[in-house]
């Protein structure tokens, strides 16, 4: 049996910041499938692994343990997997750093697709994108990143922070790649980071599995769709 249960629909997204935190720390997990998690949510509460609205959901097979939200998941891994600073200013800040990914791909596919991507709205978009941008690079000049070496909030290995930077900022830009040039202009440190981290061995695996299973995707659907559109259109 393996050591998780993944419930997520088939796209990065959120699930591929779950993913590669269990590729890093080398656990072995399997995905519960597009089917079951909308029986799920279409069933009573009372059959859930854990109560959600929507994934994603992880179950702990060995602790009995399961969690729904994309930051608390991190959050159980992190302390579990040994993957936080040992500071508690450390791991506020890498919850933080969780937390403030979570909201840059809310915001990138207006919390859900409830509009579409227009021109009009990508330009009065991207400058706040850029903002995002340079909070993780300010972020990291505060901890001593510099540009080929050293990690997000400083110390010795990469941790949850590090991996979610890699996971958020490469999955976006190996899809988009105008947006990657837009990271490398904002926030050299961070782009540097990113796919610094982001080769490390279990990660470019993850990335190589992920990228067969679904291709070009990245959050799928109409939201996904007018993105391309309007980056398209320069």
């Amino acid at each position: 049996m393996s050591d998780y249960t993944l419930y997520y629909w088939s796209a990065p997204f959120r699930g591929e910041f779950v993913r590669a935190v269990l590729a890093f720390a080398g656990r072995d997990w399997v995905e519960a499938g597009d089917e079951r998690i909308s029986a799920l949510m279409e069933g009573p509460v009372t059959a859930m692994p854990a109560p959600f609205m929507g994934p994603p959901v992880l179950v702990d097979e060995g602790a009995g343990f399961a969690v729904s939200q994309m930051p608390a998941i991190l959050l159980y891994l992190g302390e579990s997997l040994d993957l936080l600073p040992s500071t508690p200013e450390g791991r506020a800040l890498s919850i933080k750093v969780v937390n403030d990914a979570n909201d840059v791909i809310d915001e990138l596919t207006l919390d859900g697709g409830r509009q579409m991507w227009t021109p009009k709205r990508w330009a009065e978009f991207e400058p706040r994108l850029r903002k995002w941008m340079s909070l993780w690079e300010e972020t990291g000049r505060r901890h001593g990143l510099k540009k080929g070496s050293g990690h997000l909030l400083g110390g010795d290995q990469p941790g949850i922070a590090d991996i979610v930077t890699a996971t958020l900022w490469t999955t976006i830009s190996d899809r988009f790649p105008s947006l990657e040039a837009l990271l490398r202009d904002e926030a050299p440190l961070t782009a540097a980071l990113s796919r610094r981290v982001a080769a490390l061995p279990p990660l470019a695996a993850q990335a190589a599995r992920s990228r067969e299973a679904y291709g070009e995707t990245w959050s799928g659907g109409r939201i996904e769709a007018s993105l391309r559109r309007v980056l398209a259109q320069g």
